[in-house]
């Protein structure tokens, strides 16, 4: 099936950078810069409909389900480098953010287009992690066609999971698909078609958003520190003790008492300091208040 590319935001032709060949270094990437200056200003014309997605993924994660990335090539490699970032940065389990891409791990370090023309592929990866109505997946195709995410939404939906579209074009065949559609006009890209740059760095920003946000509001900070920040290496423990000491204001060596009397869980000493309870109490309180600090501070209050 031939494929009309002009039709795509992200295919057209930029002339602000027809000349980029010519010009020297600094020139070069001053044109470069000045593309990516737009980028911010498009994701803020979605933020609306990225605040659903997060109410959508928050919803699902709220009750034991999980955030799943799917996409190909480019896409799908922000997919997955955004899933590898949640662990260490909110604690979740690896299982609970996963990522996605046509081709399989090999793809992300070796790029394989040719898989992403199949919509059974992504159906197949998605039985194979077990996808339920619990689960919320997010679809990412810069150009709003990929028939390999076209697959994952359908299926998504026929299972009843939540199921977000993310392009970079105007009235994207995906958004058809989704129960909420996030489109980023970006639009032409310094180098023709080379959606890795603007259209990769939007997706980037609006995942970030999701997974942040989503996060937060299930718990995983507290004010804007990383309360369940796994500390697994030497830079780690210090943050760990440095967000006691700040969300307490203790001294380090209080700090670091509360951190081995917590068995590690920044979360748990710094309401122990805050509430004046045992560990065991504060686990207790913190997981009746959806293990958030500031809920179970006002509960002990009440």
């Amino acid at each position: 099936m031939s494929i009309d590319l002009t039709k795509l935001d992200t295919e057209k032709v930029n002339r602000n950078t027809v000349n980029i060949d010519r010009a020297n270094t600094v020139e070069m990437l001053t044109l470069m810069n000045n593309e990516d200056f737009t980028i911010a200003e498009a994701v803020k014309k979605e933020v609306k409909n990225i605040a659903k997605a997060v109410d959508l993924v928050y919803e699902r994660l709220s009750k034991g389900g999980r955030l799943i990335y799917i996409g190909a090539g480019n896409s799908g490699r922000l997919g997955v480098l955004d899933a590898c970032e949640c662990p260490p940065t909110f604690g979740v389990d690896e299982g609970t953010v996963i990522g996605i891409i046509s081709g399989g791990y090999d793809a992300t370090v070796r790029a394989n287009e040719g898989s992403e023309d199949i919509e059974e592929g992504s159906i197949e990866q998605l039985k194979k992690i077990g996808l339920s109505e619990k689960d919320a997946i997010v679809g990412l195709s810069a150009s709003g066609r990929t028939p390999y995410v076209k697959g994952a939404l359908k299926y998504a939906k026929e299972i009843g999971a939540s199921h977000i579209a993310i392009s970079c074009v105007k009235d994207a065949e995906i958004s058809s698909l989704g129960q909420v559609a996030i489109e980023i006009i970006t639009g032409a890209e310094a180098i023709t078609g080379s959606t890795r740059l603007k259209a990769g760095t939007a997706q980037k920003m609006v995942l970030n958003m999701i997974s942040t946000c989503s996060m937060i509001k299930c718990g995983k900070t507290y004010g804007n520190y990383m309360i369940d920040v796994r500390a697994r290496n030497n830079k780690l423990i210090e943050r760990s003790k440095k967000i006691i000491m700040d969300c307490t204001s203790v001294d380090k060596e209080t700090a670091e008492k509360y951190l081995k009397e917590s068995d590690g869980n920044v979360k748990t000493a710094v309401f122990m300091i805050l509430s004046g309870l045992s560990k065991d109490d504060s686990i207790e309180v913190l997981a009746k208040n959806h293990n958030t600090i500031y809920k179970a501070l006002q509960a002990l209050k009440k």
